[in-house]
């Protein structure tokens, strides 16, 4: 039996100690983060009429929306170099994805604030449950994106095979800044109600249902915009038309995990205060 032993010391001071723990927290998280993400799967569709379509209907209704405001001429988003109808869509699921990436940590590690003040056990099995929930929703919503552009008249080509990969950089980008987040929010939950509000300024200077602009003072926020590359990428790849930003998205992915890695420690440093903030 493995005998756990604990000092006041901080694990910060021996960083190769912290790492082995860490590595051995994140092999010894996933059965139980498969577990408690399989529990909470089944709990989301199992009292749900339309159940997985509803990953589906959000993003639809959000297209149509923006559909009718082109269509009516009450805003002009520019040329795209594929049609709106798909381009508003597949950027409206690709957002979707990144924004449930993003709330998804703090979302759970809040629900498990009990068991996480009672139960000694490593909390990042909770944030693997997360991302394995968020890969099953993406699963569903890119099946179904496919089939739409089926529909639509759009064939993608063999830069499909790549798109997994930018799906994953998706979930990186939103776990990173969830991660990142959750911390604070888990003291404070005005920083929880503010992230969908402060998301939804983020979206229009994000390629997700305006295009990069060409001229004005909004080129520039877009283009040093992290998430562009990302959704970008992921579009064109989905889509079968060039890519453009590929350089980008590689650097960004690149300093996403080390980002991540330090977002990790942070939060392993903090727990012991939040665990006793919580059991207060």
């Amino acid at each position: 039996m493995k005998v756990t032993v604990y000092s006041p010391e901080s694990s910060m001071r021996s960083p190769r100690k912290m790492l082995k723990e860490m590595w051995q927290d994140l092999k010894l998280s996933r059965e139980l983060a498969w577990q408690l993400a399989s529990r909470d799967i089944k709990a989301q569709y199992r009292q749900s009429i339309l159940g997985v379509f509803w990953a589906f209907l959000l993003p639809l209704a959000n297209t149509i929306v923006w559909i009718f405001l082109q269509g009516a001429g009450i805003i002009n988003v520019g040329n795209t170099d594929i049609p709106y109808p798909v381009f508003v869509f597949t950027g409206t699921l690709l957002w979707s994805i990144f924004m449930d990436s993003v709330q998804t940590p703090m979302t759970l590690i809040n629900a498990s604030k009990g068991i996480l003040a009672k139960v000694n056990f490593p909390s990042e099995a909770i944030i693997l449950s997360g991302i394995y929930q968020i890969l099953f929703n993406a699963a569903i919503k890119v099946m179904l994106i496919i089939g739409a552009l089926l529909i639509l008249g759009i064939y993608p080509s063999w830069t499909l095979v790549f798109f997994p990969l930018a799906i994953l950089s998706l979930i990186l980008a939103g776990t990173t800044l969830g991660l990142f987040l959750t911390p604070v929010g888990m003291l404070y939950t005005d920083i929880g109600k503010a992230i969908p509000l402060v998301m939804q300024f983020f979206m229009f200077v994000t390629p997700v249902v305006f295009p990069i602009p060409i001229a004005g003072w909004t080129v520039a926020i877009f283009n040093i915009n992290p998430i562009t590359p990302l959704i970008m990428t992921s579009r064109h790849w989905l889509t079968g038309h060039h890519a453009d930003f590929i350089s980008e998205f590689i650097i960004v992915n690149l300093i996403l995990l080390f980002i991540l890695f330090f977002v990790w420690v942070i939060f392993r440093a903090a727990k012991p205060i939040l665990t006793e903030r919580m059991g207060a």
